[in-house]
């Protein structure tokens, strides 16, 4: 018989970017609230953070700070007339520190979660019914039941399985356990050539291993727009990465530590030998066995949870926020304003949303960063605009920092000449996107980026010279020298 059960005005499930930050939300504005979860790291302890933390993004950025000082110092640093010898490395140290940087940022979660009084629950989560949430201890001790007003779900996603590529995360591995190993692959495949892929490929070739990505598309990147994806197929090839596109994987065979991939492209049927693989194909909203069958809460066609514009789920006063949805993009920052903003709706706040302005960023070397819209979907649909952009190999800090490679597109309105879409490949892309955000945010026009002074040099004012390139008049190409 389950327990009796405890009463909150907020029960959140899951404790990812989302689910996290929405149940703080939830305390600082006086709801009772707890917050369940049911990662466990590699002790099998409670880690709040979500994959995000614990094998994402804070991971992969972790892990490619260290590859890239590492490559830094083994091809780079001569330049400088710095002259290194004897260069080592420890992958176990590297990976220490990386769990470090994620121990203590779970631990400041878990430090908030105490002064603002969260009931902090590790345990597997249910929704019962609209009011109800069953939670069993991952001792698979007798489950019990807690209720609330409001159920807030924030179960994050997953890598999705291929059937063709059998995860056995020894050979055939996930994105998760490939922040985690022990030893550089000297050949390394990874089925997937998109956000996940290319960062993981990214840490991996600076440490030294053969990187192989077998892409099911033709076309590369086809979510940023396309001259940066361009851009990004000549500088990352030309960093060694080899690109095959339109190679769909048929099987995979593990033999004497290797592993044999199959697969098709145009030219006919291909045979590729790795020390690993990563599976790299893609996340799917963890909605198994989120809720019972009788609770009806509604998913769609791809297992993401029906929501309208507010995350209200087709259950009252449940609502579901993050990966579980199809409202965005799978964003750590997509799911921690969705979390503030339920938590807001549920205390009488309505603060909605901008999602025509939500930035992206690939974490790779060099970064992509964009917001708004493309080129490509602009003209599709008969909208009048044009075109500035700026090389960065005009920009001189790029050059005094040694990382000329890359580009800043703008593209506005050609009648209003308001701002629809930004997009940068780039060294520190995700932290120049932040400027462009704003400026759309606040509907400014090229001429107000173009008039804004920029200190120089700096690599931000390349967001102003691609401004001023729309209407000819950069100050740092020479004539006839702006880039189409």
């Amino acid at each position: 018989m389950p327990k009796q059960q405890i009463h909150y005005d907020v029960i959140v499930i899951g404790a990812g970017p989302a689910g996290y930050v929405s149940a703080i939300r939830c305390a600082q504005l006086g709801l009772k609230t707890a917050c369940v979860d049911n990662w466990r790291n590699s002790k099998l302890q409670s880690s709040l953070g979500g994959t995000y933390l614990n094998a994402g993004c804070v991971s992969s950025i972790a892990l490619l700070e260290s590859a890239k000082i590492y490559h830094l110092l083994n091809h780079e640093i001569d330049s400088h007339g710095i002259h290194a010898e004897n260069i080592s490395m420890d992958i176990a140290q590297m990976m220490q520190r990386k769990d470090k940087i994620i121990e203590t940022l779970s631990n400041k979660i878990v430090d908030i979660f105490a002064h603002h009084k969260i009931s902090r629950i590790h345990a597997q989560a249910k929704l019962l019914n609209a009011r109800q949430v069953e939670i069993t201890p991952l001792d698979h001790s007798a489950p019990s039941i807690i209720q609330a007003k409001n159920i807030i779900l924030a179960a994050g996603s997953s890598p999705i399985d291929l059937s063709c590529a059998p995860i056995d995360n020894e050979f055939i591995i996930d994105s998760t356990t490939a922040l985690s190993l022990n030893s550089v692959p000297k050949k390394l495949g990874i089925i997937g050539a998109g956000v996940i892929g290319l960062e993981l490929a990214n840490i991996w070739s600076r440490l030294g291993s053969e990187i192989i990505l077998l892409e099911a598309q033709e076309n590369f990147l086809t979510l940023p727009d396309q001259q940066i994806s361009r851009e990004a197929y000549r500088i990352y090839t030309q960093h060694g990465l080899e690109m095959r596109l339109g190679a769909r994987v048929v099987s995979t065979k593990k033999g004497h530590k290797k592993v044999t991939v199959e697969y098709q492209d145009n030219e006919g049927l291909h045979c590729l030998r790795v020390d690993k693989l990563i599976v790299a194909s893609g996340r799917k909203p963890n909605t198994e066995n989120l809720a019972a069958e009788e609770a009806n809460l509604m998913l769609d066609e791809n297992g993401f949870v029906h929501v309208d514009e507010n995350c209200r789920t087709t259950l009252p006063g449940v609502y579901a926020i993050g990966d579980l949805t199809s409202l965005g993009p799978m964003l750590a920052h997509k799911g921690i304003e969705e979390g503030v903003f339920v938590a807001e709706q549920i205390a009488g706040i309505y603060a909605p949303i901008n999602y025509d302005i939500l930035p992206s960023v690939i974490y790779t070397e060099p970064e992509i960063a964009w917001v708004g819209q493309t080129e490509q979907a602009l003209r599709a649909i008969g909208e009048n605009i044009k075109i500035g952009t700026f090389p960065l190999s005009a920009a001189t800090r790029s050059h005094v920092m040694g990382n000329p490679e890359g580009l800043v597109k703008i593209i506005a309105h050609a009648d209003t000449d308001t701002i629809l879409g930004v997009h940068i490949i780039g060294a520190q892309a995700s932290e120049l996107i932040a400027e462009a955000v704003l400026a759309m945010e606040f509907s400014a026009c090229s001429e107000d980026l173009a008039r804004t002074i920029h200190a120089h040099p700096t690599i931000s004012e390349a967001l102003q010279e691609a401004a001023l390139s729309l209407e000819k008049r950069t100050l740092h190409l020479p004539v006839g020298k702006l880039p189409s």
